[in-house]
C-alpha cells in the first residue's frame, strides 16, 4: 500500500493526486516514450517547517537533459521551481520520494518523437528504505544491460526498465533481492535500478560509464566523498570474478541510497564493511545536513 502525497502537479497545475491521470490512449503508455526522474526529501531532524531535498539542481538537470531525447525543451530552472513548489503544498511529515515525468501526452498510434505533443508531471509518497539496509543477496542476471548505440542510457527512458523488471523478477523468483547485470562485453554493468561499487585491497571501485551505466547522482555523490575522505577510488572494468572476491560490495541509489550487498550468487561476502559503512554513514549525515562540507548538496524549503 502506497502513500501518495495528496497534490501532483498535472497539466501545468496543482491539482489532488486522485484527479491527475492520464488516457488509456496516451502514446507514450504504449511506446515507452518517456523519462523518469527521482528523488529524495525529508523532513528537516532540525526543523519541523523545513524539508530537506538531496542534491535538487543535479537532479533537475539530468531529468532537463532526459527531455531533449524526447525533444521536449524543458529548462532545469523550471523543474526546480515547479518541484519546490510541489513541496511546499504537500507539506510532507515523513521520507519522501519525488517522481518527475515527461512523456508523449498525444494520443497516436505512431512510434514518433515529431508532430506530437509532449507534457510532464510530478507527484510523490512517502518512503522508507527501498532495499533492506542491513544487507541483501544478488544474483547475475541472465538478461544483459542494454548498449548506449540502441538506447539513450544518459537519461531514465522509461522504456529501458522493462529489461530492469526482468532482471528484478528473475532475481526474487530465484531466491534473492536484486539482479545484477552485466553489459554486453560481459562485464558488470549495474542492479536493476542501482549502480555498483565493490572494494578490493582498500580500493573503491565502480565501472565507468563506458560499460554502459546510468550517471548515477548517488553514485556520484559516493565518489566525491570517498575521495574527500582519502579513499582510493578508480572507475574501471569490473569483471563478474571479481564481485565474488571482493572484500565489500554495495549498491548505491536515490532510492537504494548506499545499500551492502552480503551476497552475491552462492558466495557469502565478508560481514565487516568499514568503506561502505564510512561512505553511508557520510551520505546520511549530508542528506540530514548535519556537514557543513557538502551544504551546497542540501536544499532547504520551508513549509
Amino acid at each position: 500500500m502506497h502513500n501518495f502525497l495528496p497534490i501532483a502537479y498535472f497539466q501545468n497545475k496543482f491539482l489532488p493526486f486522485a484527479e491527475a491521470n492520464v488516457s488509456i490512449a496516451t502514446h507514450a503508455l504504449h511506446y515507452g516514450t518517456g523519462a523518469l526522474g527521482g528523488l529524495r526529501g525529508i523532513p528537516n531532524p532540525e526543523n519541523s517547517q523545513q524539508v530537506l531535498l538531496f542534491r535538487l539542481e543535479r537532479h533537475c538537470q539530468r531529468f532537463s537533459n532526459s527531455a531533449k531525447f524526447l525533444h521536449y525543451d524543458l529548462p532545469a530552472d523550471k523543474i526546480k521551481q515547479i518541484i519546490i513548489q510541489f513541496v511546499e503544498q504537500n507539506k510532507p511529515t515523513a521520507s519522501f520520494y519525488i517522481r518527475p515525468f515527461i512523456y508523449t501526452s498525444g494520443l497516436g498510434i505512431s512510434p514518433r518523437l515529431h508532430n506530437i505533443e509532449k507534457d510532464f508531471f510530478v507527484y510523490g509518497l512517502e518512503i522508507g528504505d527501498y532495499l533492506p539496509p542491513e544487507g541483501i543477496s544478488c544474483r547475475i542476471s541472465s538478461w544483459y544491460r542494454q548498449e548506449d548505440r540502441s538506447l539513450p542510457l544518459r537519461a531514465k527512458i522509461s522504456a529501458a526498465y522493462i529489461t530492469s523488471s526482468l532482471a528484478k523478477t528473475e532475481a526474487f523468483e530465484s531466491g534473492f533481492d536484486e539482479a545484477i547485470l552485466l553489459n554486453s562485453q560481459g562485464k558488470v554493468s549495474e542492479a536493476s535500478g542501482m549502480n555498483i561499487f565493490i572494494v578490493r585491497n582498500g580500493e573503491l571501485i565502480t565501472p565507468g560509464f563506458d560499460q554502459d551505466i546510468l550517471e548515477g547522482i548517488t553514485r556520484d555523490s559516493v565518489i566525491t566523498v570517498a575521495r574527500n575522505l582519502g579513499i582510493k577510488t578508480l572507475e574501471r572494468p569490473v569483471d563478474k570474478s571479481e564481485l565474488f572476491i571482493a572484500d565489500e560490495v554495495f549498491l548505491s541509489g536515490t532510492a537504494a541510497k548506499v545499500t551492502p550487498v552480503k551476497k552475491v550468487e552462492n558466495y557469502e561476502l565478508p560481514k565487516t564493511r568499514p568503506i561502505t559503512e564510512s561512505i553511508r554513514e557520510k551520505i546520511t549525515a549530508i542528506t540530514e545536513n548535519r556537514d557543513s562540507q557538502y551544504s551546497d548538496w542540501v536544499d532547504v524549503i520551508s513549509i
